[in-house]
């Protein structure tokens, strides 16, 4: 038997397959290429001309090749069917199985409820550093453990030591929560979920415990990371009898998310703050490993308050006076004294919505005046003497000053 016949039903069934190839029928078009790869081999095997072999060669790759594609192509599609359940009545239904589209949607689903999340990530700084925040020295310790020290010096977290997965910040309201929030987030090179209540539920069934984990998966995918969870209490109440089939989902899913079997939280932290950890639900409770109870500030967190809220703005406070008002102000929460020194900022604007004569008055800056010696030698004690005349005169020029304006 000659090698014409074989190439030419090669030839035959390679028309066929591509014809199948091209009208979309694949599981054909691959039969038809493996039946026409069969015969170019017994053609090959008959061919005494070494450029025809060649050319059978080069042809039956080509072939080969597409054929492998087809192959692995209706792979992928047997793999995403899956068997139909059968019914009571022996019938087969068509709605066990998921093709690309439900793939496809799946997707879009993911990617607009990670386009939810995306506000909660912090890219800008607030610009707010650990001794900017008075007092609270426990808090702040504990924050730098959790948060700063595990990613200075990773190779110190090995074995059993290792640093808080969770920290509850609770106490009045107004002592500075949300605030040492702002400072941890500026202070850590970490990624920075800052979330509220709003954020997690929504009105659609389901949607708020796929946003649950759907931010959890964030926080893994952008480690080291941190989720701050402001008034936590609003989303974790105790359950009892009340409760909606909504709100008892989402406190299962943070529970799963936050100390889950299987869940690897490293390099994750939870920070969260209520004002009232009581309502907060027990098992909730238990995930946040270290409690710090943020109390009202003493009197040089105070002192300190005072200054920071005054900040820059021109006045003629001295250190006792900011003192004396931190003695005064005994009771007085960070946002408390926030508020009552911008209203005291404030005076001097009504004061001069109210005035119908204006002055201006210039100050000028000091120069020393020409010192005549007559012979004396100019030593250290002549500078401080000199020193503190021109001291006195600037008291002197400011007392002058304040007289005219009263006048």
């Amino acid at each position: 038997m000659s090698n014409t016949d074989f190439l030419g039903r090669a030839i035959e069934a390679v028309k066929k397959a591509i014809e199948k190839d091209t009208a979309g029928e694949y599981e054909d078009a691959y039969q038809g290429y493996y039946q026409a790869l069969e015969l170019f081999m017994l053609a090959l095997k008959w061919e005494k001309n070494q450029k025809s072999k060649d050319m059978i060669r080069q042809k039956a790759a080509e072939y080969m090749e597409r054929a492998e594609k087809l192959k692995t192509h209706l792979t992928e599609q047997e793999d995403k069917k899956k068997p139909a359940a059968m019914g009571a009545n022996g019938k087969a239904s068509n709605g066990g199985g998921k093709g690309k589209d439900d793939d496809d949607e799946q997707d879009a689903d993911s990617k607009k409820l990670r386009g939810a999340l995306a506000g909660a990530i912090l890219t800008d700084k607030p610009n707010i550093k650990w001794e900017d925040v008075a007092g609270l020295e426990a808090a702040k310790e504990a924050l730098k453990e959790a948060v700063i020290l595990p990613i200075k010096f990773p190779h110190l977290f090995t074995g059993k030591r290792q640093p808080w997965k969770g920290i509850l910040l609770y106490g009045p309201p107004g002592t500075g929560k949300s605030y040492l929030a702002k400072a941890v987030a500026t202070e850590a090179n970490s990624t920075f979920f800052s979330v509220s209540s709003s954020d997690l539920v929504s009105k659609w069934m389901g949607e708020s415990e796929r946003l649950v984990k759907q931010l959890f998966n964030l926080a893994r995918e952008n480690r080291p990371s941190i989720i701050f969870i402001d008034e936590i209490d609003a989303l974790c109440g105790p359950r009892g009898e009340g409760e909606s089939e909504a709100s008892r989902r989402i406190k299962t899913e943070l529970l799963v998310q936050m100390d889950g079997v299987g869940r690897d939280s490293k390099g994750v932290l939870i920070l969260g703050a209520t004002n009232i950890p009581w309502q907060l639900d027990g098992a909730i409770r238990r995930r946040f490993q270290r409690r710090v109870h943020i109390t009202l500030p003493d009197v040089p967190a105070r002192t300190r308050m005072f200054e920071l809220a005054v900040g820059s703005t021109p006045c003629e406070m001295t250190a006792d006076d900011y003192r004396t008002l931190a003695k005064l102000s005994e009771g007085y929460s960070g946002s408390d004294i926030t508020i009552a020194v911008q209203d005291a900022l404030m005076q001097p604007v009504r004061k001069i919505q109210t005035a119908t004569h204006y002055k201006k008055v210039y100050i000028l800056p000091f120069r020393p005046c020409e010192i005549f010696f007559s012979g004396r030698t100019w030593n250290n004690t002549n500078r401080r003497i000199f020193a503190g005349e021109c001291r006195w005169q600037g008291e002197a020029h400011t007392l002058l000053t304040r007289r005219c304006w009263s006048d």
